[in-house]
């Protein structure tokens, strides 16, 4: 069979050349929207670096990428509102404005999440939210210090109380808390339960096991798998 070449003029060319260009960048832009967001770890007080070392580790095994942001000053000397700010300002600079991602915070760094997540416009942007060992309802021990920090983290503080007012907005993201009923940090321990949400309890020994118990870290791993 005898083939025939015909020239195909330099305008439709160019056509062609426009609408390959135009589909290969919608095909990119579908991979970006439906790309794993990353998961953005939230400290707790007096942290000393290394608290989310393991769950990163793990997190990275299974592909995600990870962000620690580093509240300052974090031993309880300026209100909690303060420091979600802080992580307000970490996420639009490191993230940009408008992309989503997954919060997982510990102990105090629950209460800072949760002020950016309710107070901060973070709702609108949080897929997953995780808090670890969170005093939710304040902790007994806050009553050992004065700073503002530590009054925000008493028992109805005006602070928890303020949350407390629409906590019912957290389900709008796919909120998880983990606790342990041995926490002797948060006093009450059932301080890190909540009336939304998913709970995951466990019989770890301290505060501080929280963070590097393999169940916990599987805990983890199990809520940010879960879909909407």
């Amino acid at each position: 069979m005898k083939s025939t070449f015909r020239m195909v003029p330099a305008g439709s060319m160019l056509l062609i050349a426009l609408v390959v260009a135009a589909l290969a960048s919608c095909g990119q832009k579908g991979t970006a929207d439906n790309a794993v967001p990353p998961v953005v770890f939230v400290p707790g007080i007096w942290d000393a670096g290394g608290t989310f070392d393991r769950l990163a580790e793990a997190l990275g095994k299974a592909g995600r990428q990870t962000y620690e942001v580093t509240l300052a000053p974090d031993d309880g000397s300026v209100p909690l509102l303060a420091l979600a700010k802080e992580l307000r300002t970490f996420l639009d600079d490191r993230l940009g404005r408008r992309s989503r991602f997954d919060l997982v915070a510990y102990s105090m760094g629950g209460l800072v999440a949760r002020s950016y997540v309710q107070r901060l416009g973070g709702l609108s942007r949080v897929d997953h939210f995780i808090t670890i060992s969170t005093p939710h309802h304040g902790t007994n021990a806050a009553d050992l210090g004065s700073l503002p920090g530590f009054l925000d983290m008493r028992p109805d503080s005006k602070f928890l109380l303020d949350l407390d007012r629409d906590v019912t907005r957290l389900s709008r993201t796919l909120f998880t808390s983990i606790w342990t009923p041995l926490d002797l940090m948060i006093v009450p321990a059932e301080s890190s339960r909540m009336p939304v949400g998913d709970e995951v309890k466990l019989t770890v020994l301290t505060h501080q096991w929280m963070m590097t118990d393999s169940r916990v870290i599987d805990a983890v791993l199990a809520a940010l798998a879960v879909k909407k």
